[in-house]
């Protein structure tokens, strides 16, 4: 039988002795029995006892991983209560420490390749030298612990230079990619009024050139709080002269100063380290705070003993800067791994272009999306008869879940000693929930386990755990890198409904998650309204303020549904102004302000004219009843009909659902 054809909960792949025997979590369970005393039988018993005695599992993380502090924490963790819980009190820290600690002049710190520039590495020493330069320009600059950096860049050394010297100084970094279209950065970086940018003149994607300088120069104008902007000759740009940015300070000036000596400024451990975003779903991106101290323990953790990365291991992970997998694989500089970054499309000038990566890099461990599995599977790519995997030990996937075929192909296809280890976490935490294992068994379609020292419980509409059935996924415990706040929510008031409004004092992440009896899970979609394409998530409301702006449109809503064969359907359904036809023409400029404003991964799948928009009393948009109407659910179960103020628009939607569900199921 085709491993192709697999079905769910099947067994493709076991650990060898030797292989559980030499992974870093083995090697760390032997150090809890010999050192403090405490044997566990099976990975089950440890995630418990992980789970349940908070300070002392996390308390064996920093000592095993040899985390640095500047000072002690007095206690471990003052309170359980979520929000609210402190950790680590007293303590002070520093990432960019963490990550130095491991400096060594017999392997590379960075290993980086894009389209227009070929594989290349970047030493150790070069990367200290590099960032001790440009922490001290940031100092000049007048940039003190708790200012804000950010970065308008791609997915490329000079990135994770500027990122590093932000941290050391103790300023606060963010983020996005420079496919993002400017009112999509401001959203973002307006909210936390950035002092410095650093920004690249252009970025090719595609074997196409994208000129960044008039964007920037845009964003000068409208971000008051800039002082500084650094512009980077990454890929030149054709733009006219005239729209050059004002007042720039070029790459080579910030990195000129060689004299310069790296130092570290002492943090408290939850002082801010890093701004992410959420997708926006009902508004602008909740802007998410995570600390220093929260975001190296819990990286540590996940990278070394769910990953098994160890010095020297190439890890990588095809990602952009605005998305939270940036932020993971740069964390493998915390356990002496080397990050692998490529910047460009994955499948330019075909979809081998990451395989050949692979073999070219030596790379231990491979990060995906599930989409690009599923493209490879569809393509009919088998790099195992193309490229020298031997170095390859494990491959990644997250982003949207997996199917089983997408398992199958990778054994057939990719190698058959293989661990795969499909992920699932989120941007909140800046890790994973639950995801791989190296001591436990690979099924298709499954995750192997919760991670540890996150309490994963799958919760029934009545707040009861329940296993072998579908539930929301919550977290009844607190973790350290959960944020630590929400920028501009002084009373947590944005904090608790984004994620404590259905079950108080528990979060509730947003996935549907189905944990099995072995321990392992499958996740089931998103339980919300986020728009989840390729591992990028962005809200409905950005979609929105783009498509809404066109004066041929007078109400638009938008829904994506994670299709059975790993695929993913979005349709953008539109209501028109008075005497506007829904053509070809106003649907490519539908699409060209998406992808230009937004983001070019979010341009619909279809878009279709209808009469209404369907909205609750309260005049929101009825996003997650239409789109479980759109997986099949009953009108009955999907909306209360006699709710809403446009009951018909309700019924539509439904029967425009059971005309298109068909095609759906013809596409799986």
């Amino acid at each position: 039988m085709s491993l192709s054809a697999v079905a769910e909960g099947e067994l493709l792949w076991e650990p060898s002795q030797s292989f559980q025997e030499r992974s870093v979590i083995a090697e760390y369970l032997r150090w809890l029995d010999e050192r403090h005393g405490r044997h566990f039988d099976t990975y089950a018993d440890l995630w418990q006892w992980s789970v349940t005695e908070l300070e002392a599992f996390w308390t064996s993380v920093v000592e095993f991983f040899g985390v640095e502090f500047q000072r002690p924490a007095e206690r471990v963790l003052g309170s359980r209560a979520m929000p609210g819980a402190r950790w680590f009190e007293g303590a002070q820290i520093n990432y960019a420490q963490n990550v130095f600690r491991h400096a060594s002049a017999e392997r590379p710190a960075l290993v980086y390749q894009s389209e227009t520039r070929p594989l290349t590495q970047l030493s150790w020493a070069e990367l200290e030298s590099q960032v001790a330069s440009v922490a001290a320009s940031l100092r000049a600059m007048g940039v003190n612990a708790g200012d804000r950096v950010v970065g308008y860049m791609p997915n490329i050394p000079e990135t994770a230079v500027a990122f590093l010297a932000a941290a050391s100084v103790g300023a606060i970094w963010s983020s996005c990619s420079p496919d993002f279209g400017v009112d999509a950065v401001l959203d973002r970086f307006a909210q936390i009024e950035p002092k410095v940018l650093f920004a690249v003149e252009g970025y090719s994607y595609a074997g196409k050139t994208f000129g960044r300088l008039a964007a920037i120069r845009e964003l000068q104008r409208r971000l008051p709080t800039l002082q500084h902007t650094v512009v980077v000759p990454y890929v030149p740009s054709a733009e006219p002269e005239s729209e050059r940015p004002i007042d720039a300070t070029p790459w080579g000036e910030v990195t000129s100063d060689r004299s310069a000596r790296l130092s570290f400024e002492p943090l408290p451990f939850e002082h801010p380290l890093w701004v992410v975003y959420s997708s926006g779903t009902t508004g602008l991106p909740k802007a998410l705070v995570h600390s220093h101290g929260g975001v190296v323990i819990e990286q540590v953790k996940v990278l070394g003993l769910h990953t098994n990365i160890r010095q020297g291991d190439r890890l990588f992970w095809y990602t952009s800067t605005g998305w939270m997998m940036w932020n993971f694989i740069i964390g493998g500089l915390l356990v002496g791994a080397t990050p692998v970054l490529f910047d460009g499309n994955p499948a330019y000038p075909d979809l081998d272009t990451l395989w050949r990566l692979a073999e070219d890099a030596r790379i231990a461990m491979f990060g995906t999306s599930a989409a690009y599995i599923m493209s490879c599977k569809k393509a009919g790519l088998r790099p195992a008869e193309h490229h020298d995997l031997t170095p390859l030990t494990c491959i990644g996937s997250t982003g949207s879940p997996l199917p089983p075929e997408g398992f199958g192909w990778a054994y057939e296809s990719v190698k058959k000693d293989l661990w795969l280890a499909s992920v699932s976490g989120g941007t909140d935490v800046v890790s994973a929930f639950v995801g791989g294992c190296p001591l436990l068994p690979v099924r298709a379609g499954e995750l192997q386990c919760r991670a540890l020292g996150a309490s994963v419980n799958a919760f029934n509409e009545n707040g009861r755990s329940v296993i072998d059935e579908t539930g929301e996924l919550v977290i009844t415990e607190p973790m350290p890198s959960m944020p630590v706040y929400l920028w501009n929510d002084p009373d947590f008031s944005r904090y608790r409904a984004s994620y404590f409004d259905m079950f108080p004092g528990v979060w509730r992440h947003g996935d549907w998650i189905r944990i099995t009896s072995r321990g392992s899970a499958v996740i089931e979609g998103r339980s919300d309204s986020t728009l989840n394409r390729l591992g990028i998530r962005i809200g409905t409301s950005e979609v929105y303020s783009a498509v809404e702006r066109l004066p041929e449109i007078r109400d638009s809503l938008v829904i994506g549904l994670e299709l059975p064969n790993g695929g993913y359907y979005m349709p953008l359904f539109v209501v028109l102004a008075e005497g506007v036809e829904l053509n070809e023409e106003l649907k490519r400029k539908i699409n060209a302000t998406i992808r230009t404003q937004f983001s070019p991964r979010h341009v619909p799948d279809e878009i279709l004219a209808v009469a209404a928009i369907p909205r609750t009393l309260s005049d929101k948009k009825m996003e997650v009843p239409v789109k479980k109407l759109f997986m099949g659910v009953a009108l009955d179960k999907a909306a209360n009909v006699g709710a809403t103020r446009s009951p018909e628009a309700v019924e539509y939607f439904a029967e425009l659902a059971r005309n298109i569900s068909p095609l759906l199921k013809r596409t799986s």
